[in-house]
């Protein structure tokens, strides 16, 4: 596992239902906090990219 501090975004509450991330260069590293043991690794570039397209997806119906 990776030995890295975590951090959640401002916008989530004191609760343990949050994405979390860490930097452990070359890569981002993202986490939900009620189930820690699951990581995922991604570069900066894509995590943009995922972002971006989120911010512009169309609600479902």
């Amino acid at each position: 596992m990776y030995d890295t501090k975590w951090q959640k975004s401002s916008f989530s509450s004191q609760g343990n239902e949050c994405v979390e991330l860490a930097a452990a260069q070359p890569h981002l590293l993202l986490r939900e906090s009620d189930a820690p043991h699951t990581v995922i690794a991604t570069t900066p570039a894509r995590l943009r990219a995922l972002l971006a397209a989120l911010k512009t997806a169309a609600p479902s119906p």
